[in-house]
């Protein structure tokens, strides 16, 4: 019989991998917590590229039109690729996700909640009042936010929301959305990482959730308050949506940083999962 508790499972958002949560892995390692990142489908080493990305000479237009490889994932076929790495662990576990991350999250909670021993949204999108996440993108809550400007392409076009993190002019651009608060070496180096497709069907797809399922699920929401891409007014029109499906209000803890915590404050966001993870055990082993 296993008796060793399942690690905390973090989940990358968009254009990023599990690559991103190496600096929490470290820290939560440090306080005797075991932890494992998985990549999502369509990215990390799940990612496939248009071949434009690849052509040489670069043509703009062929990348701004080409289909994307990643047009089939939608939110459900990338919630039950995250539920068959969460069985496989054999026991619930802490599920942690980010930005759009948490639409995979959310739909794998509904799938399969006695998979979850408790749910965390870091700045991450929750659409659990019966609307797609793309719909959030045109809300007043969302004024401000810096992440439609980096598309270099049209999704209704290439099925992606695709950015181009291989072109040095658009950096500036990304650092200030994504990375403004992290240093700039570990800036650039995130950005030579980013995969340039994010599935459009994962912002499209509407799917319910209920209270039997979902809502028996406790959650945590961590609210980044300088967060350029998902600005803190829409992160708390999450969690008003959350707590009129859940059982119990979410847990809400906020950090004075951007949309990337575990690389510019991985010592606060360690420090806040592993609260979670201990009240989690300390509940199932009551």
């Amino acid at each position: 019989m296993n008796t060793h508790p399942n690690p905390i499972v973090l989940v990358h958002g968009f254009w990023h991998g599990s690559w991103c949560w190496s600096p929490v892995t470290e820290r939560l390692a440090r306080r005797g917590v075991p932890s494992l990142a998985v990549d999502c489908e369509g990215f990390g080493l799940h990612a496939r590229s248009p071949e434009a990305r690849w052509a040489r000479p670069f043509a703009p237009a062929a990348y701004a039109t080409a289909p994307s490889p990643v047009a089939d994932v939608t939110a459900t076929s990338a919630a039950e690729v995250l539920v068959a790495q969460l069985r496989g662990l054999g026991r619930p576990s802490v599920v942690v996700a980010h930005s759009m991350g948490g639409v995979v999250a959310t739909r794998a909670a509904e799938l399969a909640p006695e998979l979850f021993e408790a749910l965390v949204y870091v700045t991450a999108f929750a659409p659990v009042a019966g609307v797609p996440a793309g719909f959030y993108i045109g809300e007043p809550e969302n004024e401000g936010e810096r992440i439609t400007r980096l598309m270099a392409a049209d999704p209704t076009v290439t099925g992606a929301l695709r950015i181009d993190p291989a072109d040095p002019a658009r950096h500036p651009d990304i650092r200030d959305t994504f990375y403004h608060d992290v240093d700039p070496a570990t800036a650039d180096a995130a950005i030579a990482l980013l995969s340039p497709d994010g599935p459009f069907g994962i912002t499209t797809e509407a799917f319910e959730v209920t209270p039997e399922r979902y809502g028996r699920v406790p959650h945590t929401y961590v609210v980044c308050t300088e967060d350029r891409g998902v600005p803190a007014a829409l992160q708390r029109r999450m969690i008003r949506e959350i707590d009129a499906v859940a059982l119990r209000p979410a847990t809400v803890v906020e950090l004075p940083t951007s949309h990337s915590p575990f690389l510019s404050a991985p010592d606060a966001l360690a420090d806040a999962l592993t609260t979670v993870y201990r009240r989690s055990l300390s509940t199932t082993t009551a």
